[in-house]
């Protein structure tokens, strides 16, 4: 009988949370009790890693859910940071779960609560510094999406990682089209209000999202874009006016915002002004029909609907570009 206890002492432990594991192997010493098994730390061994010397929950995230039990934290358990079968995850085999990004929470649990005593929490209104906090996440993520992320815009403008994330919600509303809007345009107010002139692209219809044209985690792009330059990005979609073409339009091939608002426009096909307005900031309208009229100025007081419309794609159609043999002017 004392065989039989013996062997299920030493058997191999495992705590199942949530799907979340923890494992004490069979061959570990069992740690005392008392103030010795918090500094034991978690199974794969706190001691070597950057919070060395501090101390740990007993049974990590087991000891949290004891307090933190609401829906706005147990939703983690259904992402992907809390899988059981991802070795590189915070809840993997020998994971710290929560403490492999909140830090070592021996101290508050000691205490009871109340002070976080080293801890780091997350989110704009959060105790630690944005720096801090980033680099909880930069620890395992700085080899996928945030490889650019010192030199990005939002990295210099201090913003933290879980301002824009929401990493205990199932699903987190800024990888998401029809939700990633809001979270953006909280901080971008100028490209909320353009999403709502009369010509814009679908992001407010959940046709395509911000991160299809910018990468937020960073880029050598300007505007962090996710290609090389605005035209680039544009014609990944836009591929008709990609070219290259017979006859070129400069204006076209050189920057697309030189004639386009890419958030949103008072004007058709997203325009900065209608024109000709817009065609004469290049060209020069003097004795060329473009100039706009009333009835009143022209001969007949019957002039061409053409005319009275002002616009000079009426006649240059194919203002991106021509192949045309005849297209050098691109009217065909």
């Amino acid at each position: 009988m004392r065989r039989f206890a013996h062997a299920c002492v030493a058997a191999a432990c495992t705590l199942v949370l949530g799907g979340g594991l923890r494992t004490v192997s069979a061959d570990a010493p069992v740690p005392a009790a008392g103030p010795a098994n918090d500094a034991a730390g978690p199974a794969n061994d706190p001691a070597a890693g950057p919070h060395a010397g501090s101390s740990y929950s007993a049974q990590g995230a087991d000891t949290c859910l004891g307090c933190h039990d609401d829906p706005s934290v147990t939703g983690i358990f259904r992402t992907k940071h809390a899988q059981p079968d991802d070795p590189h995850g915070p809840f993997g085999h020998g994971g710290l779960q929560c403490e492999a990004c909140h830090g070592p929470g021996g101290a508050h649990v000691k205490a009871g609560g109340g002070p976080l005593a080293g801890m780091v929490d997350f989110g704009a209104k959060a105790l630690a510094p944005p720096l801090k906090q980033n680099a909880q996440c930069l620890a395992c993520h700085q080899a996928n999406a945030a490889r650019d992320w010192a030199t990005s815009a939002h990295a210099s403008s201090d913003v933290a990682c879980a301002s824009c994330h929401t990493l205990h919600a199932a699903k987190d509303p800024v990888k998401s089209a029809a939700t990633q809007i809001e979270v953006c345009t909280s901080c971008h107010q100028a490209q909320h209000t353009d999403l709502f002139k009369p010509s814009h692209h679908p992001l407010r219809e959940g046709k395509m999202a911000c991160t299809s044209c910018h990468s937020p985690h960073g880029s050598t792009a300007p505007a962090q874009l996710v290609k090389n330059t605005v035209t680039e990005t544009c014609t990944s979609c836009h591929a008709e006016y990609r070219g290259p073409f017979l006859w070129e339009h400069q204006p076209v091939a050189e920057d697309c915002t030189n004639c386009h608002d890419p958030h949103g426009s008072a004007q058709t096909a997203l325009l900065k002004i209608r024109t000709p307005f817009l065609c004469q900031t290049c060209h020069e309208g003097a004795g060329h029909p473009s100039i706009v009229n009333t009835p009143q100025g022209l001969p007949g007081a019957s002039p061409s609907g053409y005319l009275l419309a002002g616009g000079c794609i009426n006649c240059h159609s194919q203002v991106h570009g021509s192949n045309s043999p005849s297209g050098r002017a691109l009217m065909r």
